[in-house]
Protein backbone atom coordinates (compact mmCIF):
# COMPACT_ATOMS: atom_id res chain seq x y z
CA UNK A 1 0.00 0.00 0.00
CA UNK A 2 1.40 2.98 -0.90
CA UNK A 3 0.65 5.51 1.84
CA UNK A 4 0.59 9.57 1.66
CA UNK A 5 0.41 12.56 3.36
CA UNK A 6 -3.31 14.31 2.90
CA UNK A 7 -2.84 16.99 5.63
CA UNK A 8 -0.18 18.23 8.36
CA UNK A 9 -1.23 20.75 10.96
CA UNK A 10 1.27 22.59 13.46
CA UNK A 11 0.35 21.73 16.43
CA UNK A 12 3.23 23.91 18.88
CA UNK A 13 6.39 23.77 20.18
CA UNK A 14 7.59 21.01 17.18
CA UNK A 15 4.87 19.00 16.99
CA UNK A 16 3.14 18.51 13.45
CA UNK A 17 -0.35 16.23 13.34
CA UNK A 18 -0.52 14.17 10.03
CA UNK A 19 -3.10 12.96 8.58
CA UNK A 20 -2.51 10.09 6.26
CA UNK A 21 -3.76 8.83 2.97
CA UNK A 22 -5.02 5.25 4.84
CA UNK A 23 -6.88 7.50 7.44
CA UNK A 24 -4.25 7.16 10.31
CA UNK A 25 -3.49 10.27 12.53
CA UNK A 26 -0.87 11.00 14.83
CA UNK A 27 0.86 13.94 15.76
CA UNK A 28 4.79 13.93 15.67
CA UNK A 29 7.22 15.91 18.10
CA UNK A 30 10.24 16.82 15.88
CA UNK A 31 12.08 18.61 19.17
CA UNK A 32 14.61 16.03 20.05
CA UNK A 33 15.44 15.22 16.53
CA UNK A 34 16.34 19.40 15.85
CA UNK A 35 18.13 19.28 19.08
CA UNK A 36 20.33 16.68 18.49
CA UNK A 37 21.01 17.64 14.98
CA UNK A 38 24.65 18.23 13.99
CA UNK A 39 23.94 19.68 10.36
CA UNK A 40 23.19 23.55 10.53
CA UNK A 41 21.05 23.23 7.81
CA UNK A 42 18.87 21.30 10.09
CA UNK A 43 19.37 23.16 12.96
CA UNK A 44 18.25 26.20 11.86
CA UNK A 45 14.41 24.49 12.16
CA UNK A 46 14.62 25.16 15.75
CA UNK A 47 13.57 28.51 15.08
CA UNK A 48 9.79 28.14 15.30
CA UNK A 49 8.91 30.80 12.37
CA UNK A 50 11.44 28.55 10.13
CA UNK A 51 9.81 25.38 11.29
CA UNK A 52 6.11 26.20 10.57
CA UNK A 53 6.62 26.96 7.61
CA UNK A 54 6.46 23.70 5.97
CA UNK A 55 4.52 22.76 3.16
CA UNK A 56 2.87 18.86 1.65
CA UNK A 57 3.61 18.32 -1.88
CA UNK A 58 2.97 15.60 -3.72
CA UNK A 59 1.83 13.37 -0.12
CA UNK A 60 5.24 14.20 1.35
CA UNK A 61 6.41 17.16 3.97
CA UNK A 62 9.26 19.56 3.16
CA UNK A 63 10.86 22.89 4.23
CA UNK A 64 12.61 25.07 1.61
CA UNK A 65 12.46 23.42 -1.24
CA UNK A 66 13.61 19.78 0.19
CA UNK A 67 16.20 21.17 2.37
CA UNK A 68 14.40 18.86 5.45
CA UNK A 69 11.79 15.92 4.61
CA UNK A 70 11.28 12.51 5.96
CA UNK A 71 10.38 9.42 4.65
CA UNK A 72 6.73 9.37 5.02
CA UNK A 73 6.58 5.78 6.23
CA UNK A 74 8.85 6.47 8.94
CA UNK A 75 6.41 9.18 10.09
CA UNK A 76 3.66 6.82 9.48
CA UNK A 77 5.39 4.68 11.70
CA UNK A 78 5.70 7.50 14.38
CA UNK A 79 9.73 7.38 13.82
CA UNK A 80 11.79 10.09 12.91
Amino acid sequence: MIVSIVNAEYVGEYGIKFSFSDGIEKVIDFSGFLKNARNSMTKKYLDKQLFKRFSIEYGDIIWNDYEMCFPIWDLHEGNI
